[in-house]
Parts: structure tokens; C-alpha cells; sequence
């Protein structure tokens, strides 16, 4: 029968083709119709590669019942194995070096009384590559099936032909998988600025009368709403990371955002008190709602948040005069002649215009509260106040505790219209100062217009009786 073999060599050529392998995945394979390197009787020990190659079956044992010509189909798949496969498309066997044979059979010795002497040469087994090229080598794993087209038996002769039609099958049809969409370019976002850069763009706003509020080195809502006013007064879009244009403008316009301040004599000394009570009653007790300390007293004076003021001066008794601290260096006061007051409720900020219709100042406001709002439409300013005391009255303005009787609160800044008291032609209500800076913009009013109390003595400076305050939702 091997003669038969030897015989059929001449008349087979090489074809390749691409066929599709299995089982986990898809892959590449060539076949080749050579049978010489398989079915001749030397074939088994073979140098391929410089390297004897034996055939297994599928279980790993040596194939000893050499496959008739016509039988089986040779394939290389994409990793170089040569594997046997029959007419019913099952691989029944497949190449591997002699000494891997050797090594996952116990030795020369056995494989010598398996029979393996009448498979190879009888030089042996070359000597086991090093640890390296067994590393490059393919360690076969179970024989993976190979998809191809059968053929019939040919009816003149009873035989399969030897160069069987070996065809690209398509994969298998795997579970359409939803189509991932593709992700959306995450938006640029603005560079981080360091409080320093935030402080610089908010007493640039300040000096300018573009008030950002409390100077706290925080981006918050109060700065954007500068930041939109300054456009409508100039037509300029500032960009608050161009911290060179800021620092350049602060220096040619009054010196860089921040000086050294020495705490004087009369600074410690006050008059401060302890507290602030809540309740009026106890409020209208008290000779004056003054500071409750040098540093609430230098952070209102420095237009400044008194928690970053403590944060710049770490470790500071304040009372003490002499000492040198870190402040911010605010401007002059916005001057002008205001025609025109926009109270913008939705926005929480008052617009103050020349008669021109140019916008001249804008400060942050709290503006009303569902409970208590504050007027729609026109009103007119009827007379401006200084360091101003309150008249509290629950049947006119609003019930505070349990307090039912009319109590007149002492003036002073943390007073609870501050240190300027605006007085407007509908009863009650006005645009005033605030004890409690920081929360501008961000909390609820009786329905009155609060400001910072230095927003509050700007304004009040550009104002006379008879400017239109326009309330808009």
C-alpha cells in the first residue's frame, strides 16, 4: 500500500485556498494537497523544519493505520499545524514534533515498545530544542474541526476524488450584537484656576464697579453674572484664565489685587460684640450691632470673604495692631449719575444705567422670597439713609419668633438692613445692605433688595430721589 502512496506523489499538485477553521474562532488555513510529507513511509520521520514530526490521533496515541489516498485532506491552519481530516469533515489526526511526543510520553523507552522504532528513523529522537525555541513552538491542543465542503463519492470509480473541492465556508452567524455608538467628544473643559487667578479677575471686576460680590477665589454664580455685565457695559468678552491681560490691566489701573495691611490701634479696639442674636428682641436691647471682631470688621473693609481672608493670613491674631496681613487692594468707589435701576429677580442682580442708557455698575442682589417677594414693575427712590437703625413692626412687616410688638433695632453693620437703607416710594420695602455678605445671591430677602453693604454706599453714592427702580421677573 505505501508503494501505492509513493506512486500517487507525481500526480498531485499544490492548490491553496482559504477555508475557515473552528472551534472557539475563525480562522485562516491553507490547504495543501501534497500528501508526499504525510503518506510516504518515511514521511513520519520527516525533517520538517529541521525538526522529526510524527502524526497523532486525535487522542494523542500515534497513528498507526496510514489513511488511504482519497481518504483525508491535509490543512495547514494559520498556525502552522498540518492536520488530517476526513470526508465527514473530522480530523482524525495532526503533526507534532517527535520530541514533544517523547516528553508528554514518558521517554524514548516507552515510545520504543509503543512502536514508535517502526515510525522513525533509527537515528532517535534529535535532542529537545532549547528553552527558547520550545517556547516559539505550537503546543497543539485538541484538534479543532475543520469545515469543508464534502464530496460525493464518484460514481464510475466508487472513489472520492484525491483533490476533493475545499471551499471558504461562512462562520457561523454569532447573536448580532447592539452596534456600540460611537462616543461623543467630551466637551473642553475651561482650565482650573488657583483662587490667586479667581481673587485677581474679581477685584479687577470690583474696581471697575462689575461688583463679583464677596472676593473669595471661587468661580461661583456671583462672578459669572459679572462677567456678563462686563460684556454689556464694554462689548468685551473677558476671559477670566487670561490671568496676564487681568494682572497687566490691575497693575496700570491701581496696583496689583493684592497689599500688605498693618492692623492699627483702632482696629483692636473695636467696638465689637460678642454676637449677633437672631431674635429682634434681643437684637433691640443692644446699643449697636457692631463687628464681632477686627477680622469680620477688615474683611467688609477689603470687599473680601472673612474665611479666605483667614485662610491668606494662616495663624494671625488679628487684634493685635502692628501686625502686617494680606489683603485685597479694592479701588474707589464707582462714581456717576444713575438714571435707571433694573432689579432682576431671576438673575438676583441690580443694573444700575447713566441717562445715556449706558450700563454703569452691576451688583449681585437678593431679591425677595417666595414667602416674602419683592414689588413688580416701577417704583422711584425716595430718600438714601446712613448707618441706618430698623423699625421692626410684625403687622406691617413680617412676624420674626414670638415677637408681636414694634421694636427698633440699633444701626450698625450687622444690622439687619446693614450700613445704607435706600428707601423706595412703595412702603416697606427698599434696597439696602446686608450682615451677612457671603450669602448675597444666594439665600432669601423679606422682600427688600440686599446687597453687600459696600455695593449698597456705591450705589447709594450714584443715586438721588427719583430714579426708576424697575422690578423684572
Amino acid at each position: 500500500m505505501m508503494d501505492t502512496l509513493l506512486s500517487l506523489k507525481p500526480q498531485v499538485d499544490h492548490m491553496t485556498t482559504k477555508i475557515r477553521i473552528r472551534p472557539a474562532a475563525t480562522f485562516l488555513a491553507v490547504a495543501l494537497m501534497s500528501a508526499a510529507p504525510i503518506f510516504a513511509a518515511p514521511a513520519f520521520a520527516d525533517r520538517y523544519g529541521g525538526q522529526r514530526m510524527v502524526l497523532v490521533t486525535v487522542d494523542g496515541e500515534l497513528m498507526r493505520n496510514i489513511p488511504e489516498a482519497g481518504s483525508v485532506r491535509i490543512i495547514i491552519d494559520n498556525q502552522g499545524r498540518r492536520l488530517l481530516v476526513d470526508n465527514w469533515n473530522q480530523v482524525i489526526g495532526f503533526e507534532i514534533p517527535a520530541w514533544q511526543y517523547q516528553e508528554q510520553n514518558g521517554g524514548s523507552q516507552r515510545d520504543t515498545r509503543r512502536g514508535m522504532d517502526n515510525l522513525i528513523d533509527q537515528s532517535g529522537f534529535p535532542e529537545p530544542p532549547s528553552a527558547r525555541e520550545q517556547a516559539s513552538q505550537d503546543i497543539f491542543p485538541d484538534a479543532p474541526r475543520a469545515r469543508i465542503e464534502r464530496r460525493d463519492l464518484n460514481p464510475m470509480t466508487g472513489t472520492v476524488p484525491t483533490r476533493p473541492k475545499i471551499i471558504e465556508v461562512p462562520a457561523v452567524e454569532e447573536p448580532a450584537q447592539p452596534r456600540a455608538e460611537k462616543p461623543a467628544k467630551p466637551e473642553k473643559k475651561a482650565p482650573a484656576l488657583s483662587k490667586a487667578q479667581v481673587s485677581a479677575l474679581q477685584v479687577y471686576l470690583d474696581r471697575n464697579g462689575i461688583s463679583p460680590g464677596v472676593i473669595d477665589g471661587r468661580m461661583g454664580s456671583n462672578v459669572a453674572k459679572a462677567l456678563d455685565a462686563w460684556f454689556e457695559a464694554t462689548g468685551e468678552r473677558l476671559d477670566p484664565a487670561d490671568t496676564d491681560l487681568i494682572v497687566s490691566r490691575l497693575a496700570a489701573e491701581g496696583g496689583l489685587a493684592f497689599t500688605t495691611y498693618e492692623i492699627t490701634a483702632e482696629d483692636a479696639a473695636g467696638p465689637f460684640i460678642a454676637s449677633v442674636p437672631t431674635d429682634y428682641a434681643e437684637k433691640a436691647r443692644l446699643e449697636r450691632l457692631a463687628f464681632t471682631s477686627t477680622s469680620e470688621m477688615l474683611a467688609e473693609r477689603f470687599h473680601m470673604d472673612e474665611a479666605y481672608l483667614k485662610e491668606l493670613n494662616p495663624g494671625v491674631d488679628f487684634s493685635l495692631p502692628g501686625v502686617r496681613i494680606k489683603v485685597v487692594a479694592t479701588g474707589r468707589k464707582k462714581t456717576g449719575k444713575v438714571t435707571r435701576i433694573i432689579a432682576d429677580k431671576a438673575r438676583k442682580q441690580v443694573r444700575a444705567y447713566d441717562a445715556g442708557g449706558k450700563l454703569l455698575a452691576a451688583y449681585p442682589a437678593t431679591i425677595g422670597s417666595s414667602d416674602t417677594p419683592s414689588p413688580s414693575g416701577d417704583v422711584t427712590i425716595e430718600r438714601v439713609a446712613h448707618n441706618p437703625g430698623y423699625t421692626y413692626n410684625p403687622k406691617i412687616n413680617f412676624k420674626q419668633g414670638n415677637n408681636d410688638k414694634i421694636l427698633q433695632v440699633p444701626p450698625g453693620p450687622n444690622g439687619p438692613v446693614g450700613t445704607v437703607w435706600i428707601a423706595l416710594s412703595k412702603p416697606t420695602y427698599g434696597i439696602h445692605g446686608t450682615p451677612e455678605p457671603s450669602a448675597i445671591g444666594k439665600t432669601q430677602s423679606n422682600g427688600c433688595v440686599r446687597l453687600t453693604n459696600w455695593d449698597a454706599e456705591e450705589l447709594a453714592g450714584m443715586v438721588t430721589p427719583g430714579v426708576t427702580v424697575s422690578f423684572i421677573e
